[in-house]
């Protein structure tokens, strides 16, 4: 028997994990489905004697080619099987190639192409196991790998324009406080040596300067160390459920982050749960795998209730009205999705505006950040140059009335 670990959702939609043993996936996921549970995720708990030296991450864009190649295969008649063996040979990642060489082996012995890469849910996205499970049953396996490729292709794309957006500010402000530290720790000690020789009486801002000197001089070590522990004791916070919470609120409720955080979040659960729909996927399954992806605890927790409303027959829109999270214009979209039988396109059209919405809050963010990193680099080399040149002024006076 091999141990299985696992993810899945019970009756009332909570998320559920642990460990199973079993002879086969296969067998773990009938005896999950005995428990109640609808299995999400599942794959072998490896031994530490098969643990491997290899990299661990696949990167989205080798899934995003692989999912777009393998739907041109499936599509031109070719069994997957061979398809899968064919693509994996160019692979250059040794972690993604002998996961799909695993996949390949599952389907040999008889397993679905959905099952198979369920067994490796580090590497494949729970929406995309759940998307491609339901594309088995429609038997429109290409054109849902053709979506999912676009998908990922779109995600990367809005992650990739909010690391540029972010690279000029972050340079500029690491360079400015490398600047302040060298400054303060390096060129005014020298400063105060010349000072001290003169015996000469400091303006105000000059001793300020110095003061601030002496402190970083003296106790690095205790800023050091406070700042590791703060950082240490941070992250072990965030990790628990009450501070992943805390954490989650605070972000939302910032007021330069918070309205560019919602829209992100708002964009991908749309989309997400707008392509499960199209793939046929139930809602109440759907919503399960589309909260998931929000990764905000504060979203997870009011979506789980509004879903409990929907099993309860009180519909779409109005649950997700109640949570509060979501601007009246996409409840709207959802209640004429709802009415219509349009849901899958109306939540695309609700991503695709709120992805825009996404990128021009970013660029706004990103035009505010430069000046306030100028204001700042401009007051601290200010300071710096008023506090110099003031006791220099100084010190010439005084030469000059003796």
């Amino acid at each position: 028997m091999s141990k299985y670990k696992y993810a899945a959702a019970d009756a009332d939609g909570q998320r559920v994990a642990g460990v199973i043993e079993a002879d086969h996936p296969s067998d773990a996921r009938v005896a999950l489905g005995e428990r109640g549970l609808v299995t999400l995720e599942i794959k072998e708990k490896p031994s530490l004697l098969k643990l491997e030296l290899m990299p661990k991450r696949v990167a989205r864009t080798e899934i995003m080619n692989f999912s777009r190649q393998l739907a041109a295969f499936v599509r031109a008649g070719i069994p997957i099987i061979d398809a899968i063996d064919t693509l994996r040979v160019d692979l250059k990642n040794e972690r993604f190639k002998k996961v799909l060489g695993d996949v390949g082996d599952q389907l040999r012995g008889g397993e679905t192409f959905s099952n198979a890469i369920a067994m490796h849910a580090d590497v494949f996205p729970s929406f995309y196991i759940t998307i491609l499970r339901s594309a088995e049953l429609t038997g429109h396996v290409d054109s849902v790998l053709d979506q999912l490729a676009s998908y990922i292709e779109r995600d990367e794309s809005a992650k990739r324009k909010i690391k540029a957006a972010l690279t000029y500010p972050s340079v500029v402000m690491v360079m400015a406080i490398l600047s302040v530290l060298i400054i303060v720790t390096v060129a005014l000690p020298r400063f105060r040596g010349f000072f001290n020789d003169l015996h000469a009486k400091l303006p105000l801002p000059t001793r300020i300067l110095l003061g601030i000197t002496d402190f970083f001089s003296n106790f690095w070590w205790a800023l050091a160390g406070g700042s590791a522990v703060l950082v240490v004791g941070g992250i072990l916070f965030v990790r628990t459920e009450r501070g992943r919470h805390a954490k989650d609120a605070f972000l939302l409720r910032s007021p330069l982050l918070g309205e560019l955080i919602r829209y992100s979040l708002i964009e991908r659960f749309c989309r997400i749960l707008s392509s499960l729909v199209k793939a046929g996927v139930q809602i109440p399954e759907a919503m399960v795998v589309a909260t998931g992806a929000t990764n905000n605890s504060i979203y997870i927790d009011k979506l789980r209730g509004a879903r409990e409303a929907m099993i309860r027959g009180e519909g779409m829109s109005a649950p997700i009205t109640a949570t509060g999270l979501f601007p009246g214009g996409v409840c709207q979209m959802i209640r004429v999705g709802e009415d219509t039988g349009t849901l899958d396109n109306q939540l695309e059209t609700a991503a695709n505006f709120y992805g825009k919405e996404v990128e021009y809050k970013l660029e706004k963010l990103t035009s505010l950040f430069e000046p306030l990193i100028i204001v700042f680099v401009g007051v601290v080399v200010g300071f710096v140059a008023i506090a110099l040149v003031s006791a220099l002024y100084g010190i010439f006076g005084q030469v000059k009335l003796s």
